[in-house]
C-alpha cells in the first residue's frame, strides 16, 4: 500500500505526499483538508497526521499541538472543557501531542467581506466573537486584512446578531445577509428603517 491510514479518518503522510494528492485519494478537497487540520499553508511533514474525514455528523476533530489545553482549545472553538472533556471520554483534562480531539461543530456559519476601514478587532465585537477566534477559523497568521476578503464567521444560533456601526442601512444590511428589509424589520419589530449606531438586530 502506497499509503498509511490510521483508523477511519486519519492520514499519515509519506514521502511524496501533497495535500492535493491526499485530497483525490480521499476524495475531498485541498481546503477541506487544511481546515480539518487548521492548516496555514500547504507543507507538510512526513510523518505527519492528518485528519482526512470528520468522524461524525455534528463533530469536527482537532490535533492537539505542543502547548495546547483543554481551555484553551475551549475557547478557540466556542465550547467548554466539560464538553470536550465529555464527547472524548475524558477523565482528566490532561493532553498528549497528536492527540485527536472531537470539537463539536459550530451549528451554522456565514461569511462577512472585508470593507475599507474594518479591522478583525471591529469585525469580532459586530459578531459578537474575538480576534482569536477569527484568526483560528480562517487561517490567519497575522492581524492584516485585505478588501474584498472573505471572512468565515462563527455563530452559535439559528439566529444571527449584528451590532448596527455608522453608515448601516437595514438595506446595506439585508444585502450583507441575504434577506430582505422587510424580513429584517419583522425579526426585530421594527416600525421604521432608522437605525442607531449600536443598536443590536436579530438576523434570521
Amino acid at each position: 500500500m502506497p499509503y498509511s491510514v490510521k483508523g477511519d479518518n486519519y492520514y499519515i503522510v509519506v514521502k511524496g505526499d501533497s495535500l492535493w494528492s491526499i485530497a483525490k485519494k480521499f476524495n475531498t478537497t485541498v481546503d477541506k483538508l487544511k481546515e480539518l487540520n487548521n492548516l496555514s499553508t500547504n507543507n507538510l511533514s512526513i510523518g505527519q497526521k492528518l485528519v482526512v474525514t470528520a468522524p461524525a455528523k455534528d463533530t469536527d476533530t482537532y490535533i492537539v499541538q505542543k502547548g495546547d489545553t483543554l481551555y484553551a482549545i475551549a475557547g478557540r472553538f466556542g465550547t467548554t472543557v466539560a464538553n470536550l472533556m465529555s464527547i472524548n471520554n475524558l477523565s482528566t483534562p490532561n493532553l498528549a501531542i497528536g492527540q485527536v480531539l472531537r470539537i463539536p461543530s459550530v451549528s451554522s456559519s456565514e461569511t462577512y467581506v472585508v470593507k475599507a476601514g474594518d479591522t478583525l478587532y471591529a469585525i469580532a465585537n459586530r459578531f459578537n466573537t474575538d480576534v482569536q477566534t477569527l484568526k483560528n477559523i480562517n487561517n490567519l497568521t497575522t492581524n492584516n486584512l485585505s478588501i474584498g476578503q472573505i471572512l468565515k464567521i462563527p455563530t452559535n444560533s439559528a439566529n444571527n446578531i449584528y451590532t448596527v456601526v455608522a453608515g448601516d442601512s437595514l438595506y446595506s444590511i439585508a444585502g450583507r445577509f441575504g434577506t430582505t428589509v422587510s424580513v429584517l424589520k419583522n425579526a426585530n419589530n421594527l416600525k421604521s428603517d432608522l437605525l442607531s449606531i449600536g443598536q443590536k438586530l436579530i438576523i434570521p
